[in-house]
């Protein structure tokens, strides 16, 4: 499935993710997580440690943006869907992606959202959160509030940027 603009040729294809793809999905997660600018993870954290992580089962999901043409089977980028609470809050979803280094710009963050809102809808959520979009990572923030969602608030210092210091980290969400 394919979320970009269908007037131009689409440099990848989304799919579920499968075993076979936590190498390329580990050379994406890992220098995002070390870099610690957009991902409250611990910057130490191991590779069994993210595939636990990053790997949802049922209901949640996660998913690949695999290249086609030049970058035939390469993964460019990941993301993952599940429910953002258990009991009387898992009819909202929450999801988190990440775009392999050189490919940011391209529309790629958009079309792995677009694709999980679509999941997300088909699996019966009512509503997707992100509880912890960095406040500095504004075009992800622009990126999620083209696509619809909006910043509910700001929790202010929430968030230890390498290089900016504390800084806020935004709750945001749409309805599907």
């Amino acid at each position: 499935m394919s979320t970009n603009d269908e007037s131009r040729q689409v440099p990848w294809l989304i799919r579920e993710a499968t075993g076979e793809d936590w190498p390329g999905i580990w050379q994406i997660v890992e220098p995002v997580v070390r870099a610690g600018e957009t991902f409250a993870w611990d910057r130490d954290t191991t590779e069994d440690q993210a595939r636990a992580k990053w790997f949802q089962s049922p209901p949640g999901r996660t998913f690949v943006a695999v290249g086609t043409g030049e970058l035939d089977g390469v993964v460019l980028g990941t993301g993952e869907m599940h429910p953002n609470q258990r009991g009387g809050g898992s009819h909202v979803a929450n999801a988190g992606y990440m775009v392999r280094a050189g490919q940011g710009g391209r529309g790629l963050a958009r079309a792995l959202c677009a694709y999980s809102l679509e999941a997300a809808r088909t699996a019966g959520f009512r509503a997707m959160q992100f509880n912890a979009v960095v406040e500095t990572n504004t075009r992800a923030v622009a990126a999620w509030q083209a696509m619809g969602f909006e910043v509910l608030a700001t929790t202010p210092e929430a968030f230890n940027h390498p290089s900016q210091g504390y800084v806020g980290l935004h709750v945001m969400y749409r309805r599907l």
